[in-house]
């Protein structure tokens, strides 16, 4: 498909791709100052992998040497950044002015399934009923305030209650054991009462400290919905339908009312009818120069659409992904993923463009001094993404 069709306005691959390029801030002249101004302009990091936060801020800023400094300042000092439960059951990294909008908008859904479903699996379990559970919860809540952040041990130091288990799943294949910990502060975070804190160790750890979330105000679910995605098309459209519902996770009818509410115009792309925010059908031009950029596993521009044959070749997937469809390190040229990239143990950072995927020596030479710029201020530190995929397993085998 292509073109222009009753005046609706065709916005091809190469557009989206400028568009990615300077909204992204991915272009060396888009590059940001701040950790605060990538999260702003992409919206949410993706934070199930902690060290993806730092290297998705470090691809974008225009001195990556401020990376890790920068972003604790803006995690944890300041508090600019918030990470928290959002779209999709998933952890991301929001501005903090955004945290009521994300958890009214997606956050009560998904607290209220979490919630039902710790109550019925403990239930089934013979474990204390739902105000036995409300009164750990509440326990919990004030120990966190009292210690301003703790870890799972911590909290049951203080409140023993949290050690109690139940079977889950009994008599199926995957019957396991849960503590009621591991599912309370789950549930807490999602119903938006409690935050990742700061980790123990380096900021590649997964072993995190729990706080008491920033209060918020309180905002209509509809209301926050069309809030949400004016935020997300001005990062990230055009978008289709089926982009919108995959990235926030709800239902058809939700986005449909939300992009309504905003009134967003439809444009016509490859997949079909797409969407842009009021006042952002013109056309936006390429950057003058060319950019690389190796992104993390889970960078959000990479996992931004579920439609990605505009930036990402088909057959690069099998290397890039893993079965659960998380993606993996990839190498981008102009706004398109051309291989992937690798830390072996010995510090070195190395790429490689898929086979049949020839950029040239101009562009060989803009990734080999991206590779080189991560190299430096990763310094001693080794990261290795949480979900591995077959390309960079091979690179760093």
């Amino acid at each position: 498909m292509g073109g222009a069709d009753d005046g609706v306005r065709y916005i091809g691959g190469a557009e989206r791709r400028a568009r990615l390029a300077l909204r992204h801030r991915l272009a060396p002249t888009a590059r940001a100052r701040t950790p605060e101004e990538v999260a702003d302009a992409l919206l949410a990091l993706h934070g199930s992998d902690p060290a993806t936060v730092y290297l998705a801020v470090g691809a974008r800023l225009a001195d990556p040497s401020v990376t890790v400094p920068e972003t604790d300042r803006a995690l944890y000092r300041d508090r600019t950044l918030v990470r928290m439960h959002g779209m999709r059951h998933t952890v991301f990294v929001f501005p903090a002015g955004r945290t009521a909008v994300v958890h009214a908008s997606t956050g009560l859904t998904v607290a209220a399934r979490e919630r039902a479903s710790l109550l019925k699996d403990m239930a089934k379990a013979g474990a204390p009923d739902a105000a036995w559970l409300k009164e750990v919860e509440e326990s919990t809540l004030a120990v966190l305030g009292r210690l301003g952040q703790a870890t799972a041990a911590e909290l049951t130091r203080e409140e023993p209650r949290l050690r109690e288990q139940f079977v889950h799943s009994a008599g199926k294949s995957y019957e396991g054991v849960h503590s009621v910990s591991t599912r309370l502060l789950r549930v807490l975070g999602v119903e938006g009462k409690v935050v990742r804190g700061r980790p123990l160790g380096s900021w590649t750890s997964s072993q995190f400290r729990w706080a008491l979330a920033p209060e918020h105000r309180e905002l209509d679910p509809a209301a926050a919905q069309a809030e949400l995605l004016r935020h997300w098309l001005t990062a990230c459209g055009p978008a289709t339908e089926a982009d919108l519902k995959w990235w926030t996770g709800w239902r058809v009818t939700d986005v449909r009312r939300a992009l309504a509410a905003i009134g967003a115009r439809a444009v016509s792309l490859d997949e079909g009818t797409g969407y842009v925010v009021e006042g952002d059908v013109e056309p936006v031009a390429a950057p003058q120069e060319s950019w690389a950029a190796l992104l993390p596993a889970l960078d959000p521009t990479a996992m931004g659409w579920q439609a990605r044959d505009w930036y990402l070749a088909p057959e690069l997937r099998p290397a890039l992904f893993d079965r659960s469809g998380n993606v993996g390190p990839t190498v981008w040229w102009n706004g398109r993923v051309v291989g992937t990239w690798a830390q072996r143990g010995d510090g070195e950072v190395v790429w490689r463009v898929a086979a049949g995927g020839d950029v040239g020596r101009d562009a060989e030479a803009l990734i080999a001094g991206e590779a080189e710029r991560l190299r430096g201020w990763l310094g001693e530190t080794r990261v290795t993404p949480r979900f591995r995929t077959a390309g960079e397993k091979e690179l760093v085998g």
